[in-house]
């Protein structure tokens, strides 16, 4: 493994994307469907990932889904360490061989779903565990991935990703249009949309256009990890029926009486007739702490 402060390897063939439908052809290979595989392709596209991400030389990246290696090529001129994860084990011979000029990479095959993101950064290099993620990753998985990497130990310091350009609008929502994975992930940190890649980008293309949305981690959460658990208890609950008000949903799906969920959300200082995506973070976060002390005072009374 490359040392955190070595500077990046300047391989000039990590500037210009493979030809990917000639590899496949040489390969006998096709993009599995089932898996959601669109390679990125189009150079100014790659580029504009990598720029999204802010990369420094000593940075340390986890790539999620390589397939061809066109991404992971480009990250490995930027940055000292590159884990490159591929689920797929009909890639691994023809990425191997794209990627054997780098010494700075190695490849995982595996789900990133049933694997670790933070042990691949435990070395003796670096006790810190900080890394990156810059990742293509298939739109059918997007909200597992999300949450995997919100929830890893440690976090990413930063995620770039290439998703749904419909779904990076819904995770920048602000209050008023908020769904449940915004909360899921601008409780951790700060996302933005930093580019919209045609879906002439990749091969095959896909039926929608993409965006490039970057997320920077927040040194703490907006809820307390003590009480996050409690929160998207209460948040699952607020968006379960999106049609009713908050009071009747969380009611309805805790099995609480209207009355007491009522009389919740008047103490958290909300208006029981408003619905789960008009609350922003601060309104969500009064609510679980509310939760938890009218909970404490229902075990004393019982007690």
């Amino acid at each position: 493994m490359a040392a955190s402060g070595e500077h990046r390897l300047d391989h000039p063939v990590g500037s210009h994307p493979i030809e990917i439908p000639a590899l496949m052809r040489r390969y006998g290979l096709h993009a599995d469907k089932r898996l959601g595989q669109n390679f990125l392709v189009d150079i100014d596209s790659l580029h504009k990932v990598v720029e999204a991400a802010s990369l420094d030389p000593r940075d340390r990246v986890l790539e999620i889904g390589a397939g061809l290696g066109n991404l992971t090529r480009l990250l490995a001129t930027q940055v000292s360490y590159v884990v490159a994860v591929e689920l797929d084990t009909r890639l691994l011979p023809p990425l191997q061989e794209v990627l054997a000029p780098f010494t700075n990479i190695k490849i995982i095959a595996g789900d990133i779903l049933a694997l670790d993101p933070g042990e691949f950064f435990k070395d003796e290099d670096s006790d810190t565990g900080h890394y990156l993620v810059v990742a293509n990753i298939p739109y059918y998985i997007t909200s597992a991935v999300m949450r995997h990497l919100l929830e890893a130990r440690p976090q990413p310091d930063r995620m770039v990703l290439t998703i749904q350009h419909e779904v990076a609008e819904r995770i920048c929502a602000a209050p008023g249009d908020l769904s449940l994975l915004a909360l899921s992930v601008q409780v951790y940190g700060k996302p933005r949309i930093m580019a919209r890649l045609p879906a002439g980008a990749f091969y095959p293309p896909p039926k929608v256009d993409s965006a490039v949305i970057r997320v920077d981690m927040y040194a703490k959460s907006v809820i307390p990890p003590a009480q996050i658990e409690l929160f998207f208890r209460l948040a699952k609950a607020g968006f379960s029926q999106k049609r009713k008000t908050i009071r009747n949903a969380i009611a309805g799906s805790l099995a609480y009486s209207t009355q007491s969920v009522e009389a919740l959300l008047r103490s958290a200082g909300i208006e029981p007739s408003r619905r789960a995506e008009t609350l922003d973070l601060e309104e969500w976060s009064r609510l679980t702490e509310e939760y938890m002390i009218m909970n404490k005072e229902a075990s004393a009374k019982r007690l």
